[in-house]
This record gives structure tokens, C-alpha cells and sequence, in this order.
């Protein structure tokens, strides 16, 4: 239009032009023409804007509420029009309908009735460019779905591990039948730089390792074990998979390729009133877990291959990589992760004492005086390993007085007895404190249940006034008898004693 006008105003304009328009637009040439005397009239050349119903804020409030459902929004407005005939008149249902698709994206609405993991389905996230291998470790830990025997108890383990990013290898993997800790990140990690088998050739240092806020990932052992060989740990923001992708995958994939279909997999299908089909199914020993998993990781470096790998298999695009690795040397590597108290300690008759235990080992034999640094693995202290006082290192030393595997048997299975015994005792004073209300089908105050009779109740607070105002003070002493020569008061309203000299009243 503003072409038109312009042709107009210069006295330029014909029939020929209004036909062009006419055809270009798919319009009559009578629909140009209104719209030139409509321009001329009013000198306005965009479209009038049309009133429509527009998605308020306190409508996508009401969405939220209502779980996403339109139609009780719908209702709701309704409701609101006919109390208070001032506010603006509520739309028919597929007209509202309409505004919804209109104003909110597919994701806003995903959001709206499911949450924040429906809405980020419908986000649009872009691809780290392609690096080489050792660019960049993804790590993270992984709660198997599936239950084991973990000394005659189930138990879900979790695995801890590490992936290449650009060649999809996974460099090593740590199992443990509880939460892990440091511990496992450290013999992941050491697996990982490690060039020989079982999951070498991979291997050698990275340039980073991404993790995402894991306290384990993060402890002042792990980033100081990489930091000594200049690797940094690339600290994520929580709640943000999609900035480590590949172990993301690769964490999917191995529930899908694998733990779905080992016994006790706590996922699977339900029959009527949430029954799995076999519930006396037996369940995998823990060393057979950890076997089946090793056996599924060395399939996945040497015989699967990922579709971004372009018919390769992990390893194969790990050797076909041309770029150079940066090797541990392996005494290096044998002392990876191990923590220092920084305290000097002596080797005596008994060997090396380190929280209030002694340690020994053959080699000990006539080093006795010799002042020493000892380092160990978090969380395992049945070995030390002994370094002179400039670092070299001396050897291994195993606990003198290690307790046999049945005593350790029954110290565990006491404390198991005990923590049971307490969370049933909570359980139960949790089953006290509440308060249980009569189900009503009107709006009327709720009513509470077990309520006491008058007598019940008369008879508690009698006896609580007998035994709970005055408890015995096992600390109180009794007064001792007074002694005759101490004056004693008189009491109100009693005559005193006669003087010995009546004179003396005078």
C-alpha cells in the first residue's frame, strides 16, 4: 500500500498497477481499490487491528491452577462474569481455545499443564562443535534400576563413569552397592587414565572433565588429584542435562540395552493394582552385576555403533583419531587419589599407628625410628601406603589387627538390628502425632476420629495431675532437725513465753 500511495500522490497510478497488486495478493481489484479510498481517507496503509481476546497474565495463573485444563478455566471466567457484570464479557469456549494456541507456545502449554520437564521438551538446544578425543570427559553417577544380593540383603548399586565426548568411549567405570563417594569417583577416574586393559587403548589425560554440581565430582580430593595434571572439572549448573549430553545418553542407553532386562528391574510392567508378574524373581548377586556390566561396556566400545560415529564403533573412531595423547607414567598412576593428613609419623616395634591403629608390612623389618608420611584411599583403611619424609615412596602396609569377615558379619548385622529397631519406633510415634479426620461429602468442619469420651478424657487429666505436677527431684536434700539453742518464730495469734524477771515489763 504505501507503493500505491505513493503512485497516487505523484498522479502515477493506473488500473494496470491496481490488477498487479490485485493478482500478486490473490484479490479482487475491487478489495485494491477499497483499500486505496480507505487510505486516502484516512492516510492509514497498514491494516486495522483487529479486537481480539488475548491470554492475561492472571489467565495463565488460573491455567497453572487448573493443571492446564481449558475448559475449567473456562468455566471459572464464567463464573467470575456473572458476579461482577463489570468485567469484560468471556469468550465462547472454541474462541478461547483459539487464543490459547494463538498466544501461548507448544511449550508454554506443555509447562503450564506438566511442569518444567515438559515444557524444556519443546526447547531448542544447539551441538557443541565436533573436537578430537581427550578434549573433553563427561562424568556422573547412574542409580541402577535393578535390584542385587549385596551381603543377604537387595540393594540397588549405582555406577559411576566416564565417557570420550568426541569418540563416544567409554573410559572407566566404578560399581558400589550403596551411594558413592569419592572413593568411586577416584577408581573411575584412575581406570580412565589408564592406557592398559581392560579398556585400553582409550585412555591418557583430558584437557576437561564436565560434571554437574555432584559433591563427589567436586571434593577437594578429586579436583586435586586432576588439578595436579593441569585438568580442569567444568562445575554445571544444577538441573541442566543438556549441557552434558553424552553421558545423558549414555546413561538411557544403558538402561534400555541392558538393565531392562535383568531380573528385580524395578520398572517394569505392572499388572492390575501395580503387581509386577513375578515378584519371587530372583535377583542377580552383586559380583554377577558388575560382571554383566563389564561385559555390556567392552560390547559398547568394540561392537556397537552409534549413529553420530558414522558406522564406527567407539574404539575405532578412538584409534582412527589422530591426535596425540599425554600419558601417566605409571608410578605416577599407581598414587592417583590418594589422601595426606599432612602429620609425620614414626615406624615403632609395632609399625606405623594411624587413627589409633597399627599398620605393618615386611618391609618394615629394621626401619624402626624412621620418620615417615603415610597416604591412603578415602574410605578404605585396611591399607596405607608409606613415603619417606621427600616423597619417595616406601611401600604398602595392611592393618596388624584386622577383624575376620563373621565378626565383621555380626557387627553389621547388629547395627542393622538397631537402626531397625528406631525407625520403627519413629514410624510408630510418627502413627501418634497424627490426626485422622472423618471423610465428608458436604462442605461442613472436618471432624477428627478416635476422639475421647468425656470419662476417658476426666480420667488422663487425673492422672496426669497425680504423676505429672510433682516429679521426685532425686538431686533435693532434706532439711536436718534445728538445733535447740536456735530461736524460733512465734506463730501469728500465740501468747509468748514468761519472762524469767517481771520487773524486766516495767
Amino acid at each position: 500500500m504505501p507503493r500505491i500511495i505513493a503512485l497516487d500522490q505523484r498522479g502515477q497510478l493506473t488500473t494496470a498497477h491496481v490488477r498487479l497488486v490485485a493478482q500478486t495478493l490473490n484479490r479482487s481489484e475491487r478489495t485494491v481499490w477499497r483499500w486505496l479510498a480507505e487510505a486516502r481517507a484516512t492516510g492509514q496503509v497498514e491494516p486495522a487491528a483487529r479486537t481480539r481476546f488475548t491470554i492475561t497474565p492472571q489467565i495463565r495463573h488460573l491455567l497453572v491452577l487448573w493443571g492446564g485444563n481449558a475448559s475449567a478455566v473456562h468455566r471459572e471466567l464464567l463464573q467470575q462474569a456473572r458476579a461482577d457484570p463489570q468485567l469484560p464479557a468471556v469468550p465462547s469456549l472454541a474462541t478461547f481455545h483459539r487464543a490459547l494456541r494463538r498466544d501461548l507456545t507448544p511449550g508454554d502449554r506443555a509447562g503450564i499443564a506438566h511442569g518444567e520437564a515438559a515444557r524444556r521438551a519443546h526447547d531448542v538446544f544447539g551441538e557443541r562443535p565436533a573436537e578430537e578425543r581427550n578434549a573433553a570427559w563427561e562424568g556422573d553417577h547412574k542409580c541402577v534400576p535393578v535390584q542385587v544380593w549385596v551381603e543377604d540383603e537387595l540393594a540397588q548399586p549405582w555406577v559411576t563413569w566416564f565417557i570420550d565426548c568426541a569418540t563416544k568411549v567409554i573410559m572407566g567405570v566404578a560399581v558400589t552397592p550403596h551411594a558413592p563417594s569419592r572413593d568411586a569417583v577416584l577408581a573411575a577416574l584412575r581406570m580412565a587414565l589408564d592406557r592398559s586393559e581392560p579398556f585400553g587403548p582409550a585412555g591418557g589425560l583430558p584437557a576437561l572433565v564436565r560434571v554437574d554440581r555432584g559433591k563427589e565430582f567436586l571434593c577437594s580430593s578429586v579436583t586435586s588429584a586432576l588439578g595436579a595434571f593441569v585438568v580442569t572439572v567444568v562445575d554445571l549448573p544444577a538441573y541442566s542435562p543438556y549441557l552434558k549430553g553424552t553421558i545423558e545418553a549414555l546413561n538411557d542407553a544403558v538402561e534400555e540395552m541392558l538393565f531392562v532386562s535383568m531380573p528385580r528391574y524395578i520398572r517394569q510392567q505392572k499388572l492390575t493394582g501395580g503387581r509386577i508378574a513375578d515378584p519371587d524373581e530372583p535377583a542377580l548377586t552383586f559380583e554377577g552385576f558388575v560382571e554383566l556390566l563389564l561385559n555390556w561396556v567392552h560390547w559398547w566400545n568394540t561392537e556397537h555403533r552409534p549413529k553420530q560415529l558414522e558406522g564406527r564403533t567407539p574404539m575405532e573412531a578412538w584409534r582412527a583419531d589422530p591426535t596425540p595423547l599425554h600419558d601417566i607414567p605409571a608410578e605416577q598412576l599407581a598414587h592417583f587419589g590418594l589422601e595426606d593428613d599432612g602429620r609425620t609419623r614414626t615406624i615403632t616395634t609395632r609399625g606405623v599407628r594411624w587413627r589409633n591403629r597399627h599398620y605393618i608390612a615386611p618391609w618394615m623389618v629394621g626401619q624402626g625410628g624412621v620418620q615417615v608420611a603415610v597416604r591412603h584411599l578415602p574410605h578404605h583403611d585396611t591399607t596405607l601406603e608409606v613415603f619417606d619424609l621427600h616423597g619417595s615412596y616406601l611401600g604398602s602396609a595392611f592393618l596388624a589387627d584386622a577383624a575376620s569377615e563373621e565378626q565383621i558379619r555380626e557387627v553389621r548385622k547388629a547395627r542393622t538390628a538397631k537402626a531397625r529397631q528406631l525407625r520403627a519406633d519413629m514410624k510408630a510415634a510418627a502413627k501418634l502425632r497424627r490426626e485422622r479426620f472423618k471423610a465428608v461429602t458436604s462442605a461442613t468442619p472436618p471432624q477428627r476420629l478416635g476422639a475421647l469420651t468425656e470419662a476417658e478424657a476426666e480420667a488422663e487429666l487425673s492422672e496426669w495431675a497425680a504423676t505429672g505436677l510433682r516429679q521426685p527431684n532425686p538431686g533435693y536434700i532434706p532439711h536436718q532437725p534445728v538445733p535447740d539453742g536456735w530461736a524460733r518464730p512465734i506463730p501469728p495469734g500465740a501468747a509468748g513465753p514468761e519472762p524469767e524477771n517481771p520487773q524486766e515489763t516495767q
